[in-house]
């Protein structure tokens, strides 16, 4: 399965999306939805929607609802595992009927989240407790809460890459790709595997956004930067390299036939040596590993090929954000669940991820970041409604996979172009929809 991801921001807005039986208005005048005080006293069946399919396959989601109930004994959850969760949801949303709790669509622009979902307390009461809620926040009302947060990276095969001499991380692209054409040249493996078919894969590069740069307003200023891909511009070197590692023969043959559950027994096995994804990926490919027969700690994780003052640095980006259906007749009940799955169910810890709960301890799989002093870069979201705005006039599509596959075809001869063309044509979109925007 994938698994648990991040979807970078810019992602078309949803189609066909309208407020339901009154909700807009029923979800603004009414009070938070607070924890309950007494867990005896809340009672019902709420529905759970994920898109962790796995979850509900093993039974890991049974388990936690069963560690629920001893707490909350009165409280049933029934979940409803998703494979195409963005899909299914955007339609389910068309209507009252998309579960009590919910991870929030990425293509659900903020401004409407105070339609479809129910407030669950002022943004300076929830962020004293959790991380990350500054994305969830509407005129200071906090509508979604992340279970985690996700920083980005490289997974790759520590064995494969000590095979070829390379033991220290790249501080530059051009150490980077010097890097992938040692493993091409001394092992047997493929240095970088794009997962080109799958195609979601290739969305995370743009959560790079505020790795390469260290700066945590790297998102915001795409509201105002009218060249994102000019010389210099910290897109520009993202999808350099990303073009560079395809240019330079460094990944799979032939982009077509990837797999992105077969990747991880490839990665497991050695047979690939690296993919761009986000921290979360780093349990599933150890698992995979385990599964192979081969050393887990084997799988590693590095950051983004740049370094500023001396430091590397990585994008810190909240996961889906966990909200309660605004016609939910159970209300308390799966605010209940909310909390009780963030700060009890170890699910943060389970996965390797950053738990959104302020203070809790870095996963283990991120202990070489801190080791080394990279630093953990938070995002702001302060202008991203806006940046959606642009990034959807423009139609670039920052979160889709189109244009990195076009990247990818040009860069592979599949395609007709060059780089500099592919960016000027970029920065004429963008600019001309900021105009429209006002950004």
């Amino acid at each position: 399965m994938r698994g648990t991801r991040v979807m970078a921001a810019g992602i078309a807005l949803m189609i066909g999306l309208t407020a339901c039986g009154g909700g807009g208005g029923a979800a603004q005048n009414e009070g938070a939805v607070t924890v309950p005080s007494d867990p005896g006293q809340v009672s019902g069946t709420i529905t759970v929607l994920t898109n962790r399919t796995d979850q509900v396959q093993d039974g890991t989601a049974e388990a936690y609802a069963a560690e629920f109930n001893k707490l909350y004994p009165n409280v049933e959850v029934e979940f409803q595992g998703l494979t195409d969760y963005e899909g299914d949801v955007r339609i389910r949303m068309n209507s009252e009927d998309y579960g009590d709790v919910l991870s929030i669509p990425n293509s659900v622009p903020t401004s409407q989240y105070p339609t479809f979902f129910a407030p669950l307390g002022s943004a300076a009461e929830i962020s004293q407790k959790y991380d990350f809620t500054e994305r969830g926040t509407v005129n200071g009302q906090v509508y979604g809460i992340a279970n985690i947060g996700v920083a980005n990276g490289f997974v790759y095969n520590k064995a494969v890459w000590r095979q070829a001499g390379v033991t220290g991380w790249p501080k530059t692209p051009a150490e980077f790709i010097a890097a992938l054409k040692a493993i091409k040249e001394k092992t047997g493996a493929t240095p970088y595997y794009t997962n080109y078919k799958d195609a979601w894969p290739l969305t995370n590069w743009g959560n790079a956004v505020g790795s390469a740069s260290c700066d945590p307003s790297a998102n915001d200023a795409l509201a105002t930067t009218k060249e994102p891909w000019a010389a210099g511009q910290e897109l520009n070197v993202i999808d350099t390299l990303l073009f560079d590692i395809v240019k330079n023969g460094l990944s799979e043959a032939d982009p077509n036939t990837t797999n992105w559950e077969n990747s991880k027994n490839l990665i497991a096995t050695g047979k690939i040596a690296t993919m761009w994804l986000g921290s979360w990926a780093v349990v599933q490919m150890r698992d995979a590993a385990k599964k192979a027969g081969n050393n887990p700690d084997d799988i590693g994780f590095m950051p983004f090929p740049t370094q500023v003052d001396g430091h590397f640095c990585t994008a810190v980006r909240p996961d889906y954000q966990y909200a309660i259906n605004a016609h939910s007749k159970n209300k308390p009940a799966a605010r209940a669940w909310i909390e009780w799955f963030i700060t009890k169910s170890g699910d943060a810890q389970k996965a390797l991820s950053i738990s959104s709960v302020k203070g809790a301890p870095l996963p283990s799989s991120l202990q070489p970041f801190q080791d080394a002093g990279v630093k953990f870069v938070s995002l702001s979201w302060a202008k991203n409604t806006t940046v959606l705005d642009i990034d959807k006039a423009s139609e670039v599509g920052l979160g889709a996979p189109d244009y990195r596959q076009r990247l990818v075809d040009v860069a592979r001869g599949a395609a007709k172009g060059d780089l500099p063309g592919i960016f000027a044509d970029l920065n004429k979109k963008w600019s001309e929809a900021q105009a429209t925007i006002g950004g």
